[in-house]
């Protein structure tokens, strides 16, 4: 028999209109003054509060930045509105900022790789363990993020420094006969940044190992195959995804770091954004502080483009939470 659409009207406001699906089902649409429940305008005002912020507070103060790169540079403190391409031409003239910026890929690129060498097997053990209170552990692995960055980092300094614990313990011992140099160098600024960072690469990795249907591991093993050929053929591919998410993020707040470097590195293991500190900071140069700022986000950005081009960004969503 055949189904005329109704019509329904719920406090002279409300009416419904019947749909038919492909499969021959009815659906009923309501609708309140012309407005539809997945109406395109409704979409747009509940997230045209979120845009606006984006605007204001990201969109906007980078664009102004991008015009005060072309700013004159007179003398400290002071510029002009004279447009001028003299600060990129010194960028891309000057191998001194290319030296600071391709140290800070390299720092970054090399915090990343240890990131997931070290972070894997932990976000693995708390995948793979039988213990029931796992949420135990991952709350362990948070309880860091409740401490300050600035003191967490500070605190390398009691452990790496000349009277630090390794030393005071490795001359008790009679091991060494003066203090080893582990601080104030590239090695201790890298510590450092793995110490912040590998609590991320753990929760992108075990979020993508979570995802991953065990069957699949019973079905291989039930194929012949051994526990580290199950790892090898099912569970290392299909947590790649999270590992990569985990690359990125490492990679991206290791290049852009600022404070791990200041506290313990010295003047020669300085990254890219302490010189963009101080550029702005001490020399006053607004507008070469400026272009250095663009060139690190159009850098960064760029290795955020290809990830997204191909991984997709669900996946650092995914792990940031949680």
């Amino acid at each position: 028999m055949k189904i005329s659409p109704t019509i329904t009207v719920a406090a002279g406001l409300s009416t419904g209109a019947d749909k038919r699906h492909e499969d021959g089902q009815m659906l009923r649409v309501r609708t309140t003054k012309g407005w539809t429940l997945y109406d395109p305008r409704l979409a747009w005002m509940l997230v045209a509060p979120v845009l606006l912020l984006l605007i204001i507070f990201l969109v906007l103060p980078i664009a102004v930045m991008a015009v005060y790169t072309f700013f004159t540079f007179v003398t400290a403190g002071v510029e002009t509105g004279t447009l001028t391409t003299a600060n990129w031409h010194e960028f891309l003239t000057d191998s001194y900022y290319h030296g600071f910026l391709w140290k800070t890929l390299r720092v970054a690129a090399m915090t990343a790789l240890l990131c997931g060498v070290l972070g894997y097997f932990p976000a693995y053990f708390i995948w793979a363990t039988t213990f029931k209170h796992k949420w135990l552990l991952l709350l362990l692995l948070i309880v860091p993020f409740w401490i300050s960055f600035t003191i967490r980092t500070f605190s390398w300094i009691n452990i790496l420094g000349e009277q630090g614990v390794i030393n005071v313990a490795l001359l008790k011992m009679g091991i060494i006969s003066e203090p080893l140099p582990m601080l104030y160098n590239e090695g201790a600024v890298i510590v450092g940044l793995l110490h912040f960072l590998l609590p991320y690469m753990i929760l992108n990795v075990y979020v993508s190992l979570e995802s991953i249907d065990r069957t699949l591991i019973s079905a291989a093993r039930s194929m012949g195959c051994t526990s580290a050929q199950a790892f090898r053929e099912v569970t290392l591919p299909l947590s790649l995804p999270g590992l990569a998410a985990g690359l990125l993020l490492c990679f991206v707040l290791a290049a852009g770091s600022y404070v791990t470097p200041q506290l313990l590195g010295s003047g020669r293991d300085a990254l890219f954004g302490n010189l963009i500190s101080d550029t702005i900071m001490e020399q006053l140069n607004w507008p070469m502080g400026a272009t250095l700022s663009i060139v690190l986000f159009v850098v960064l950005g760029f290795f955020a483009a290809i990830y997204t081009r191909y991984m997709g960004m669900s996946q650092i969503v995914k792990g940031l939470g949680g």
